[in-house]
């Protein structure tokens, strides 16, 4: 094992501790100091504020019943409203909404800081929901059941006190409910472990358990699928963060659907649909990591495994999402981060595909089904780095037409978007996106900032970023995405690649692409900036200590960086399929290696660097940020640091909070790397 000195900065985990607060107020002071008031900043926060607040931006909406509904913040409603309109009206230029809730009056009128998280709709009876919202936009919510047409909050209705978990709909007078049901109730990843059914009208304390998982399981809880015609309550059990087991509850007790605990699985209708991340051997045939198979579901229970291959992976592609109409099953491939569309009818035996039209070269391509058990139809989102975002309606085999399309927040027009490879460490090509000016000269001296994630299989995907266009693009900036091991950007094969042991290779992956930057004249490490957030600030972290000579600036947002501690901290315990188990000495091993806080020193010149966290941040812990400042201050490195007081894990809880972060980030960016040596 590892030897770890002693921590001195353990009191900056104690998260709303005085002293600890007083330290995070001493240094969000300094920041603030060195950037309000300044014209750069005060400009730039302005414009990014016009933009996040902008009635151009297109509303995403949802069916439910006879209307779509959409949750909308604006300059008027800061916290947001949660509204609803007709099909015929949202098409119009200027649609005329029906607002269900205003959050902002509510939490004036309750005196909370409410953040909205969502709703969960009764299927079949959209009178009700259930609505969701946070203190300061934690992961840990308040759950109150709302009438929509009476606009009020039901009397004596489901009302759960704040925990991470939640009810689902069984029928209009139960739901199962995943909590905090007091002591030894949560799991050591600080999720329900217990999951009950609570009848309409009796205590909460009186519901029937339905199953307890383990104190060393992630979480559980249940379900009721309300597909018309297949009534069926379903068990979910997340014994590791990335394995699942699920139980049909029958009345003679649980059924287990005999499916890898690895593999995704979900029945649906007649059918169980299957998803492999890791290879599988049924009847002597071996189904590869990535295969998405679907079988006859009572079959299958019964002991028989025919099973149809719906998707089968090459070395170039994997299945990037799928879902269902009424009559179609689509399936969106990624090829070499490109995303492809193609859909067969459900009764045809030959599942002969169609591909779908609409499909722009380094674009992002997203599906939606709009009411799977009711029709074919179904949106299409369509985005690139320089394209804004455009909405589509179609019907699968039938026609299509555009729903709306967000303007340009910045003039795209001299700007170019293209794909690279470069060779890893172990000679991987790893794909990366590069934005710039079709102009941009080749002379190494562009500011360059390199974005990356690569964990826990997310896939980085061009998307259109109006703020990122504004403070970074139209200022004279290159901006390169990487797509590294550990995300799904060619499947579960290309994040396992990257997991425990192997955990270096993200990090070689991003070093590389930025040596490539250098390396094709687009920039030098004077002008190359890092900057990512959650893993990819444990990413960007790395990049400070391992690689400190690559960049010179780093905006690290909500990371992890103490990797011998996080599993004790939060929801760390979760991760530990990913990173490994500090408590096990292999593990902390190669732990120690890759755990910024414990590699940094103070006779190394690292890039200047900017952290950002959240004090209501409840599933990465501030600490991670907190004691890594402080250490690198004490060892006389010049670092800045701010520390939101709202915002959750997203690190802001509302437009002005987030016009105001990200004019910290791209004022700072813009100081490091435009500015002359």
């Amino acid at each position: 094992m590892p030897i770890i000195p002693d921590d001195p900065y353990l009191w900056l985990e104690e998260v709303t501790d005085e002293k600890a607060l007083d330290w995070v107020r001493a240094h969000n002071e300094v920041t603030l100091k060195l950037f309000q008031g300044h014209h750069d900043f005060e400009s730039l926060k302005e414009q990014l504020l016009a933009i996040y607040q902008s009635d151009k931006r297109i509303p995403a909406i949802y069916k439910a019943g006879d209307y779509f509904y959409n949750f909308w913040r604006d300059k008027e409603h800061i916290r947001g409203i949660f509204r609803r309109t007709t099909l015929a009206e949202y098409k119009k230029e200027q649609s005329e909404w029906d607002i269900i809730l205003d959050l902002d009056k509510l939490a004036e009128s309750e005196n909370e800081n409410w953040v909205w998280a969502g709703a969960d709709w009764l299927p079949h009876k959209y009178e009700r929901c259930i609505l969701a919202f946070s203190r300061g936009g934690g992961d840990a919510k308040v759950f109150r059941e709302f009438d929509v047409n009476t606009r009020q909050f039901v009397t004596d209705g489901f009302i759960l006190p704040e925990s991470k978990g939640g009810p689902n709909w069984r029928n209009i007078d139960e739901v199962f409910v995943s909590t905090d049901f007091g002591p030894d109730s949560m799991t050591k990843s600080g999720y329900p472990r217990l999951v009950k059914l609570w009848k309409r009208g009796t205590p909460l304390a009186e519901a029937k358990l339905v199953y307890e998982a383990r104190e060393e399981d992630i979480l559980v809880r249940a379900t009721h699928d309300h597909t018309p015609g297949f009534s069926r309550d379903i068990v979910h059990l997340r014994p590791t963060f990335f394995s699942e087991q699920k139980f049909f509850l029958t009345d003679t007790g649980l059924v287990k659907i005999d499916v890898p605990d690895s593999a995704g699985k979900s029945p649906w209708r007649d059918f169980l649909i299957i998803y492999l991340r890791e290879p599988w051997v049924v009847n002597d045939f071996t189904y590869e990591v990535g295969t998405l198979l679907m079988a006859n579901l009572d079959e299958y229970m019964a002991g028989k495994r025919d099973l149809s291959i719906l998707f089968a992976p090459t070395p170039r592609s994997s299945i990037d999402s799928f879902g269902y109409t009424k009559d179609y099953i689509y399936l969106n491939i990624l090829e070499d981060v490109q995303n492809r569309i193609e859909y067969f009818k459900i009764t045809d035996p030959d599942r002969v595909r169609t591909p779908l039209a609409h499909i722009k070269r380094c674009h992002t391509v997203e599906i939606e089904a709009v009411d799977e058990d009711e029709s074919n139809d179904y949106f299409l989102f369509s985005s690139s780095y320089l394209t804004p975002r455009t909405v589509f309606l179609g019907t699968l085999g039938g026609e299509i037409e555009l729903l709306k399309a967000l303007p340009s927040f910045f003039d795209a027009s001299e700007h170019i978007t293209d794909q690279y490879f470069a060779a890893s460490a172990d000679g991987t090509q790893i794909p990366y996106f590069i934005v710039k000016h079709k102009d941009c000269e080749l002379d190494g001296n562009n500011p360059t900032l390199l974005y990356g994630y690569g964990g826990f299989l997310n896939s980085e995907l061009p998307y259109y970023s109006a703020t990122m266009g504004t403070a970074w693009l139209s200022q004279g900036g290159i901006y390169v995405v990487a797509n590294i091991r550990g995300g799904a950007e060619y499947g579960p094969r290309w994040h396992s690649a990257a997991l425990k042991a192997n955990r270096f290779r993200a990090y070689e992956d991003f070093a590389a692409v930025a040596q490539d930057l250098v390396s094709r004249g687009l920039t030098c490490p004077r002008r190359l900036g890092a900057w990512g957030g959650s893993n990819g600030g444990l990413l960007v972290g790395n990049m400070a200590t391992l690689y400190p000579n690559l960049f010179h600036a780093i905006v690290c947002n909500v990371p992890l960086l103490d990797m011998l501690r996080y599993h004790k901290l939060l929801a760390g315990a979760s991760w530990v399929e990913e990173y490994g188990d500090p408590e096990n000495e292999e593990d902390a091993k190669h732990l120690q290696i890759i755990s910024p806080y414990h590699n940094v020193k103070a006779d190394v010149k690292y890039p200047r660097i900017l952290f950002l966290t959240s004090t209501r941040d409840d599933r990465v812990h501030p600490g991670h940020a907190r004691k890594m400042v402080a250490k690198m201050c004490e060892q006389g490195h010049n670092v800045l640091y701010y520390e939101n007081t709202e915002g959750g894990h997203a690190g802001v809880a509302n437009t002005l909070q987030e016009s105001f972060v990200s004019s910290l980030i791209y004022t700072f960016l813009k100081r490091e790397l435009f500015e002359k040596a």
